[in-house]
Formats: structure tokens, sequence, C-alpha cells
């Protein structure tokens, strides 16, 4: 396969031809007597389908099989193990959504021994298929592009580049400035220097962020080497995930690795970009838990809910919520809201980590906070989309540049969005400690996923649990 749109086509049709081939053949007379012979298969009614049945089954199957087998139609370097078993994974996936669509709807029932036996020949025939056409990596070189944003660290990472460059991908306004970039005077304004501006200065361009798409096809694109400004912003994971979704390396120079996630592997200077974006399936499942989780959480604990506030109310008359802006995915914003647990004493109140010790938390704020109560109305930050059951826990955005200072790759946290709970919380990693935190938080980015997000939150509510039980049997600290 030489471009990805070659190995797509490749795939959905071979899918389609076996799919199609298994169907007709399990109504076949000859293939029905055999499976006939077959202990506790032959049991089953056998109901052969001709016509317009017959090509009903196949079109929902073929449906069906096309729409589990997604990601591995994206033409991405795989190694054959790999291949045939995630084939064979999404095979078996599409077996029991087909088991349900019948269970659901008897229209589109399957016939029980055609699925059976168009299962069989899928999970034989489609594992060689892809194996056959996989997208393989080129032994040496490559044919790479530039893509980003900033010229001068486009022109430094250009020397870097072992490969041939076909040219480069970036904003209107960047690509005029590299077109003048051949003038000394402009070169040394833009602070191309040491010969790298005149040599990107002389690279084609090939047009704009919003062609990356059809530039990566057009040009059999092997390798992209990213140059950001601030790779931590929407455009450089828009680029990433073209990237991703065409089967082209993402690299990136080590200098300017900071705040990229990255293999931190090879001998040169240019680094493979380890985040990939979730499967479609996984982030479907992990928003459709995020909105049930929340939902059921703020119907169920709203009486509780109601009795902090009551409580709060005739501790000391103050006000029930407090706000403050923490750091979402990408660098951006948001507003989080938690119960007040200390007396107000400035409108600026930062809730700092909770210390038992400290004089200013209330009676009613030392048991939410130890019972983790204090956390229920970012339920509704979930809710609305704002954070997550399950990522890097949201950071107040006035202590980032202090804990930057102590983490240096602290923004790496910033590439999925933000959680109530999450791999540094459950193993008790907490910004006192930032780089732990860190590390915890770039794992759980690394291995994300929808199980991985439920280990995570079974562990966090069996902890609630422990805690909650150990204040009601234990007694508060004396309070003023």
């Amino acid at each position: 396969m030489t471009t990805g749109w070659r190995y797509r086509i490749a795939g959905v049709g071979g899918t389609i031809v076996l799919v199609v081939a298994a169907v007709v053949a399990a109504n076949l007379p000859f293939v029905q007597s055999l499976l006939r012979a077959i202990p506790v298969i032959g049991n089953l009614p056998i109901e052969p389908a001709t016509g317009l049945e017959l090509a009903g089954e196949t079109v929902t199957t073929a449906v069906v099989v096309l729409a589990a087998l997604g990601p591995l139609l994206k033409p991405r370097s795989r190694r054959i193990l790999d291949t045939a078993s995630m084939a064979a994974e999404r095979t078996l996936l599409a077996t029991v959504t087909l088991a349900a669509v019948g269970y659901f709807d008897y229209t589109y029932r399957l016939p029980r021994v055609t699925l059976l036996f168009t299962t069989w020949v899928l999970l034989v025939g489609l594992p060689v298929w892809f194996v056959a056409i996989r997208r393989r990596p080129r032994e040496v070189g490559g044919r790479t592009i530039l893509v980003g944003d900033d010229p001068a660290a486009m022109a430094d990472i250009l020397d870097a580049v072992r490969e041939s460059v076909l040219g480069y991908v970036s904003p209107p306004g960047t690509a005029r400035e590299l077109a003048v970039a051949a003038d000394p005077e402009i070169e040394t304004a833009l602070g191309l220097t040491d010969g790298g501006g005149g040599r990107l200065a002389d690279l084609p361009s090939l047009g704009g962020l919003s062609r990356l798409d059809e530039v990566l096809v057009e040009h059999d694109v092997d390798a992209v080497v990213l140059a950001f400004a601030e790779p931590d912003r929407a455009e450089f994971f828009g680029a990433l995930d073209t990237c991703y979704e065409h089967g082209v390396a993402a690299k990136v120079h080590r200098q300017h690795a900071d705040s990229v996630l990255t293999s931190g592997f090879g001998q040169g200077e240019l680094v493979d970009v380890e985040l990939e974006p979730w499967d479609p399936q996984d982030h479907f499942l992990k928003r459709a838990f995020d909105i049930a989780f929340a939902s059921i959480g703020l119907l169920v604990l709203s009486p509780v809910m109601l009795a902090i506030t009551l409580a709060i109310k005739l501790d000391d008359g103050g006000s029930v919520l407090y706000r403050q802006e923490r750091t979402a995915a990408f660098g951006d914003t948001f507003d989080v809201f938690k119960f007040r647990s200390m007396r107000e004493t400035r409108a600026d109140d930062t809730e700092p980590v909770a210390d038992e010790g400290n004089d200013r938390i209330t009676r009613v704020g030392w048991f939410i906070r130890r019972t983790h109560l204090d956390e229920l109305p970012q339920l509704w930050s979930i809710l609305v989309g704002d954070m997550s059951v399950v990522g890097p826990r949201a950071t107040w955005t006035g202590e980032e540049t202090h804990l930057e200072a102590k983490a240096e790759d602290w923004r790496k946290r910033w590439f999925v969005k933000p959680g109530l709970t999450g791999l540094a919380q459950i193993n008790g990693a907490t910004s006192l400690d930032p780089e732990t935190k860190l590390r915890y938080d770039v794992e759980y980015i690394r291995r994300q996923s929808f199980w991985f997000d439920l280990k995570i939150v079974t562990r966090q509510v069996w902890m609630v649990v422990i805690d909650l039980a150990r204040t009601v049997v234990g007694r508060p600290p004396e309070t003023e």
C-alpha cells in the first residue's frame, strides 16, 4: 500500500468481499448439510435465506463489521501480531453486536447458524487480509514534511532532519514570513540565523494547516516534524490528530519536547510523539460514562447536598460554595465549584490543600473534606463537559507557575481533560509533590482507556467508603 486512501479502499473492499462470501456460503445447501453434522450446531434451526432476505442479512453484517473495524481501517504502521489480534478482537465485537441487533430487532436478525459460520470465516479471513495489506514502515529515510507556526523553531529543527524534506505546512502568516526569509535583513529579524533560514526559505510551501489532510495524501507523507510555538494548544493537537488519522509518524525535536509526550528514545535528535487520540469507541464510552455518572450522582446525592448546604449555613452563615479558576485541557481555564470548608476571610479564598490543623477549617468543613463530600458540586462540571470523571486533577491557575518551576514537564498534564479523580489521586500523590503527581498523570495519559478508567473509579469509590467509615466512627478535632 502506497497511500492511506489505497489502504482504506483495500480494507473496506476486502472486508465487504469476505462478508458477502461468508453470508452467501452460510446459506448454500452444501455448507448447511456440513453444519448439520457438527455436534450442538446441528441441533440449531437452520434457516436458509434467499433474495431480499439474503441481501438484508449481507448488508446488515457488512455495516456492523465495518463499523467495528473502524480503528483498523486507519493506515498506521503495525506489526503482524498487532494487526492480526486487533482484527480478531474487532471481529468478535462485531459478532456480539450482530447478536444484540438480532435480539432487539427481529427484522435484522441473523440466524444463529449463519452468524456462527460467518464469524468463523471472518476470524480467519480478516486477520489474514489486513496483515497482507498492512502499512509497512520504510526501512531507510522516508517522505517528510515540516508543520508548524514558529519560523525560528522550524529553521532550527530543519537542520536535525536527516531525511529529504518535501516542504512545509504552516498558517498563511508564517508562510509569508518564510517566503521573504532569503533576505538577510529580514532573516535576522525573524531569528533565522546560521543558514537555517536560507535553507528553510528554499522549501516550497505546501499549504496552510487546513490543507494538512490533503497534503499528507497528495505527497504520500511518511513523517511529520512538528514545530509549534506552543505545543499545548488546539493547532498542535489538530495537526497531531490528522497525522494519526493518516498513519503518519509525528516527531518533535528533543529541545522542543518539554511540553510534549514523547517516547524519549532513539539515537537522533528527533523523537516520536506518543500521544494518540482515543479510539472513537472508547471516547464515546468515556463521555457516556461521564454523563451517566454525573447525572446519577446528582440525582442520588441531592439529599446529601441539601443537608451539607443547610449544615454550612447553620455553622457560620456564610456562602455555601466557593468558585476557583482552574486549568483545563490545552491550557484553557474553567471555573470549578466546591462546598466551602473554610471560614471566609477574603473574597479570593484559594482554599489550600486540606490541612486538619488549619484553624480556618470549620467543623462542617473538616467532615466534608475527610469524606470528600466537598467535591460533589464538581459533578455539574462533569455533566457539562468541563471535566471528566477520570483524568489529571485540575490545578488552580494561580498555582500553575509554582508547579511548573518544580516540575518542568508539568504542562504534559494538559493533554487530556482534567478529572474528578485519577491515577495520582488513588496513589496519594498531591501537588505538594508535583514530580510524583506528574509521573502518575503522564502514566495515566499513556495508558488511558475506558476500562482503565473503570478500574480507577472502582478503587476511588472504595477509598471514599473507607474514609467515610473511619470519619463516622472517629471524633472531630476541637474547633474554636
